[in-house]
């Protein structure tokens, strides 16, 4: 049975009928609203909470967002970006709380930095492994998303992402993709080798010293079962201080990747950056 994903870029393959359809399936519905919750329970806000529903669809996963209960960390108040104007059109049909914006991940998470206290996105990240044309790469659209995502989250701020890699390469080049833009990375699994499993990315961004973390996913997955821990940046930052070089191309490349996770703007790498100057007469 071939994957969605397989046959139309999204914005095409959720046209109209498909949009109504997705809503209107109750199976749809609950498994949506299973996975909701699952996300945020891993979340775990403990107030209130600014979220960025990442692939919001017609607004499913942000009606459960709007009706958490206080005495459970909600409502929130949340923000949903989409690829697929059929999708949004309905969530405005069903009057949804949330703002809504068309948008394409995989060109980036077009917000202010640190604008986000959390993130979360259902059954949408696989979809930025495939490549429309031969002029747009996954890895790409990948290393956009996830670093626009950083971005966009305050420091402490966790983000869950719920999604069907079609194989081990997918899953590998996604948690990859995420650690590469800078967040503490660790993969949990809900019911391994069934039918109905169902696999979470959990991310989190730096944390303090004070907190002790360090940016470190153990810390958001302390005693849960099965859950696989990615991070490894304390490793290659330990790595990098021993082998880059000050002023360096690699070191020059390292700092301009950290200022562009912060959303700042920096000038496009070249053959000649890092490249020591003559000096002239």
């Amino acid at each position: 049975m071939s994957r969605p994903e397989d046959t139309l870029p999204p914005d095409l393959h959720y046209n109209d009928t498909e949009a109504r359809k997705y809503t209107t399936s109750s199976r749809i519905q609950n498994i949506q609203a299973s996975m909701t919750n699952r996300a945020l329970e891993l979340l775990d806000l403990t107030s209130p909470a600014l979220i960025l529903d990442v692939g919001c669809g017609s607004g499913l996963s942000g009606e459960i967002l709007s009706s958490i209960d206080p005495s459970e960390g909600g409502p929130h108040v949340w923000v949903g970006m989409d690829i697929s104007a059929s999708m949004l059109d309905v969530a405005l049909q069903r009057d949804v709380e949330g703002d809504l914006m068309l948008a394409d991940i995989g060109q980036g998470v077009p917000f202010r930095a640190g604008s986000f206290d959390a993130a979360i996105s259902i059954s949408a990240i696989q979809w930025l492994c495939n490549a429309e044309s031969s002029e747009v790469s996954s890895t790409g659209r990948l290393s956009r998303f996830f670093n626009g995502l950083y971005a966009s989250l305050k420091r402490g701020g966790r983000a869950v992402c719920q999604f069907y890699p079609k194989n081990e390469q997918q899953r590998t080049m996604i948690s990859g993709a995420a650690i590469k833009a800078g967040f503490g990375a660790g993969i949990l699994e809900d019911d391994p080798g069934t039918k109905n499993s169902k696999l979470y990315l959990v991310l989190t961004v730096g944390g303090s010293a004070d907190e002790g973390t360090g940016g470190d996913i153990t810390g958001v997955v302390k005693g849960m079962e099965g859950v696989d821990v990615l991070d490894a940046r304390k490793k290659h930052r330990e790595k990098g201080r021993k082998e880059v070089k000050k002023g360096s191309k690699a070191w020059i490349l390292s700092k301009k990747e950290q200022m562009e996770r912060k959303g700042k703007v920096v000038k496009n790498s070249s053959k000649y950056t890092g490249r020591k100057r003559h000096i002239t007469f």
